[in-house]
């Protein structure tokens, strides 16, 4: 593409944190205080996560099923550049 180009790297860039782990499973919430019945199906995502010092922490979320989809096309689009370097 013309006047296109693909972002480059600073080599000083400094890198925040590092992925050590991503763990993930599927859950379902069957109901909650205000719903008898949801049945809605959802990913919790653990990532474990250190900081420049070393020190280890783990940071945890939950997605919707459509969001994980999405959350993995992304890494498979990353792995896919990064084998190209």
């Amino acid at each position: 593409m013309e006047g296109c180009s693909e972002p480059q790297l600073d080599a000083k860039a400094k890198v925040t944190n590092q992925l050590i782990d991503f763990q993930w499973k599927l859950g379902m919430a069957v109901s909650s205080d205000s719903c008898r019945s949801l049945k809605y199906p959802y990913v919790a995502v653990i990532l474990k996560v250190a900081d420049p010092s070393g020190q280890v922490k783990n940071k945890s979320f939950e997605m919707t099923i459509p969001q994980f989809q999405n959350f993995y096309r992304q890494f498979k689009e990353i792995a896919a550049v990064i084998e190209t370097v």
